[in-house]
């Protein structure tokens, strides 16, 4: 296997969604929304991929002012080549992107919930959540 990974390479929408769909990220995804998915590569401004010769193996696709905040909206990596260090490659390829002074910011997939502080992120007590349809009090 010789993984090779890139930097703000732009992916399609069909790439994308087939990979959700073999890092079992798909269950939590919006995958049947083809407006959705788009608009999700389309604005996310800092996307690092991972590739095994032309396939797409895994990818960290983030939104941030790349000094103070970066959320890591989705990391997923396909199941046949994860625990390999992929997903930490992408992290660190993120991270690598951002100021000095930014914090790495995501919500963790429940199947997930302990790869993160294994790897090193701290849990944060206070994070909040809201549609956008539900109206506040």
């Amino acid at each position: 296997m010789n993984v090779h990974y890139e930097t703000d390479r732009a992916i399609s929408d069909a790439e994308f969604v087939d990979l959700l769909h073999r890092s079992t990220l798909a269950e939590r995804r919006p995958v049947e929304d083809a407006q959705c998915i788009r608009a999700m590569l389309e604005h996310a401004n800092l996307l690092c991929t991972a590739w095994d010769g032309a396939k797409l193996i895994g990818v960290a696709r983030s939104v941030t002012d790349f000094q103070y905040c970066c959320y890591l909206s989705d990391l997923a990596v396909d199941e046949a080549y994860q625990k390999q260090g992929i997903g930490k490659e992408l992290i660190r390829r993120t991270q690598s992107q951002l100021g000095p002074n930014a914090k790495l910011i995501l919500l963790a997939a429940p199947k997930a919930t302990a790869y993160y502080p294994a790897i090193g992120f701290d849990p944060h007590p206070s994070a909040w959540i809201i549609p956008a349809t539900k109206p506040l009090k």
